[in-house]
C-alpha cells in the first residue's frame, strides 16, 4: 500500500518507513508536522496516513485536528492515528464520525509488529482499528452503565471486540467460539443496549461507540 508518515519523533518515524518498506509498502512521505502532512496528502493522496496525535508546534492537538482533516476532504483515505497514552477525548472526537478506515493504536502497539500490520491492513481495506487498551478505558467510562450492567460476560467479551473492529468471523476465532453463536451474542448486545443499529461493519463500530463517554 502507498504511505504518508506524520511523526515528530525521527527515530520512531525512521524505523516505521524502514519497517514498511520491508514489508513491501511505499511510503510517499515521511515528516514531522501536521502543516508538511496535509501538504503531502494534498500532492499525492497515499492509500492510508498514519499520524500521531501530539505534534509540533505547541505538541496538543495538531495531529488529531489534521487527520479530521484528511478525513473531511479526502474521505478514501485511511486514517491510523497513534497516541503515548489512551487521549480519551481525542480518541472520542476521531471515533464519533464515520469510522470507516479509521484506526487508533497506542505507540506500545507498533513494537508488536504483527498487531501493527494488521491494524495498517485493516484501515487500508477500509474497515476500523482500535486499540483494546483505548476500548477499555472509554467502555470503562460509558455514561450507559445502566445499560452495560444488563449484558452477560460472553456478550461484553463480543461487545469489546466489536469496539476494536473486528468482523463477526474474526470475534469468532479469537473467542473460540461459532460465529453463529457471535450473532446471536450481537443481536443480544444490539437489543440489551436499545440500539437500532443498521447492518454493515463500520455501523456496528458506529453503535458500540455511540455507548463509549467522553
Amino acid at each position: 500500500m502507498r504511505l504518508i508518515l506524520a511523526e515528530d519523533s525521527t527515530l520512531l518515524r525512521e524505523g516505521l518507513v524502514r519497517l514498511l518498506a520491508e514489508e513491501g509498502h511505499k511510503v510517499l512521505a515521511a515528516v514531522g508536522n501536521a502543516e508538511l502532512l496535509l501538504k503531502a496528502v494534498a500532492e499525492d493522496p497515499p492509500d492510508v496516513v498514519v499520524a500521531d496525535v501530539r505534534m509540533p508546534p505547541t505538541h496538543t492537538d495538531e495531529g488529531l485536528r489534521a487527520a479530521l482533516e484528511i478525513r473531511a476532504r479526502w474521505p478514501e483515505v485511511g486514517v491510523l492515528v497513534l497516541s503515548q497514552y489512551v487521549e480519551k477525548r481525542y480518541a472520542t472526537e476521531l471515533l464519533t464520525g464515520d469510522t470507516e478506515g479509521v484506526g487508533y493504536l497506542l505507540k506500545d502497539r507498533v513494537v508488536q509488529i504483527d498487531e501493527f500490520l494488521d491494524a495498517l491492513e485493516r484501515v487500508a481495506a477500509g474497515r476500523a482499528a482500535f486499540d483494546p487498551e483505548v476500548v477499555r478505558q472509554l467502555l470503562g467510562r460509558t455514561t450507559h452503565t445502566d445499560l452495560l450492567a444488563r449484558l452477560t460476560m460472553r456478550e461484553r467479551d463480543v461487545l469489546a471486540e466489536m469496539a476494536q473492529g473486528h468482523t463477526n468471523a474474526a470475534i469468532a476465532r479469537r473467542l473460540h467460539i461459532s460465529q453463529s453463536a457471535v450473532e446471536k451474542h450481537t443481536n443480544a448486545i444490539f437489543d440489551k443496549l436499545e440500539l437500532t443499529g443498521g447492518e454493515g461493519y463500520s455501523r456496528r463500530v458506529l453503535a458500540v461507540l455511540r455507548y463509549l463517554g467522553s
